[in-house]
């Protein structure tokens, strides 16, 4: 994702992760060797999309100056070996439970996840919205997910263009149990996997329909 910035923006916000009580416009000037109107014409942007935040104003003798820090979503945008992690844990399970008990260990999550996010929008919500409103949950979460609008005779259902544990549910197919089972909870509707990028899809499809 950070390699997506321009090389400019990647190299202030790597100034920021190395100066975590934050840097005022004239400390950016003299890292990046820049204008200060080029400084917070990046500040601008990386702030809008909620790379960077505002800190303490700093005295300087003069009048404060602001200080900018990086934010808590800045900080995603640096490598972290979360895969590596993951697929240890999954392994570990599916070595001491089998397949079947991975599989269990998977819905039981996701239920508990779903059944939380749930709990969030009250009783009054229809099947309907609470299907958008998971997948915009899902959309922060990184699935870059959208809700299709429904049909006469069909629920909306979920398109994900990205799979948060693709890498994972590659070597164990059992982890797509999570999602499966999130949605329903969340829901309260049957959910069927129409289409899976693990499975050589274009996207992930998820389909719902109410419990007969």
């Amino acid at each position: 994702m950070l390699e997506m910035l321009g090389q400019t923006q990647q190299q202030l916000l790597h100034s920021l992760m190395q100066n975590r009580d934050g840097l005022t416009v004239d400390d950016l000037m003299r890292s990046l060797d820049i204008t200060h109107n080029a400084v917070r014409q990046h500040l601008t942007a990386l702030e809008r999309d909620g790379w960077v935040a505002r800190g303490a104003a700093r005295s300087t003798g003069r009048r404060p100056e602001q200080s900018f820090l990086l934010s808590e979503r800045g900080r995603e945008l640096f490598p972290r070996q979360y895969n590596w992690f993951g697929e240890l844990l999954v392994e570990s399970l599916r070595a001491s439970e089998g397949a079947a008990g991975l599989s269990q260990r998977m819905r039981a999550l996701g239920t508990r996840v779903g059944e939380q996010l749930r709990s969030q929008e009250g009783s009054a919500a229809s099947t309907a919205q609470r299907i958008g409103k998971l997948a915009h949950a899902m959309h922060t979460l990184g699935y870059e997910s959208k809700a299709e609008p429904a049909t006469k005779r069909e629920l909306p259902s979920i398109v994900a263009h990205n799979c948060v544990f693709h890498h994972l549910a590659a070597k164990h197919p059992e982890v797509c149990h999570f999602d499966l089972a999130l949605m329903a909870a969340a829901t309260g509707a049957e959910v069927q996997h129409a289409e899976c990028m693990v499975r050589g899809g274009q996207v992930c499809r998820f389909r719902f329909r109410k419990p007969e």
